[in-house]
């Protein structure tokens, strides 16, 4: 059996440490449009944020899970390291991100010819890849 995909895009869960900056960065410095918040089970709240056709899902858990990722990006450990948006305002995007305060990774450069790149971390240290074709 094969799974048959409904939607033409992946939703992303993110258990937060700190909700307050995590949401400040998904949804005022990226400028991500909030979808709503929804009460889940055990108190966990979760912040729905639209990118594209995909949901970011922030999860405020009611207490603070002792275990996290490890730091460091691509070389920190295995697993899921990054997620990656697709803009078309690349050089805009990563200025607005430096000067709210996001520590920026991988400055703008060009990966392939007419791919370029960004990469940061959000606030709980998870690196987002922002990509423009073209």
């Amino acid at each position: 059996m094969t799974v048959a995909i409904a939607k033409s895009a992946i939703d992303l869960g993110i258990v937060m440490r700190d909700a307050g900056a995590m949401t400040r960065f998904y949804g005022e410095t990226l400028g991500l449009p909030k979808e709503g918040e929804i009460e889940m089970p055990g108190g966990v709240v979760m912040h729905r944020y639209q990118c594209g056709e995909s949901v970011i899902k922030l999860l405020a858990p009611a207490s603070t899970p002792e275990a996290s990722n490890p730091p460091g990006g691509l070389g920190g450990g295995t697993g899921i390291r990054y997620l990656t948006i697709s803009v078309s305002n690349l050089d805009e995007a990563e200025a607005a991100c430096k000067a709210a305060g996001s520590n920026i990774v991988i400055s703008g450069r060009e990966i392939r010819p007419g791919v370029r790149i960004c990469m940061m971390e959000d606030p709980d240290g998870n690196w987002v890849e922002l990509l423009q074709q073209g």
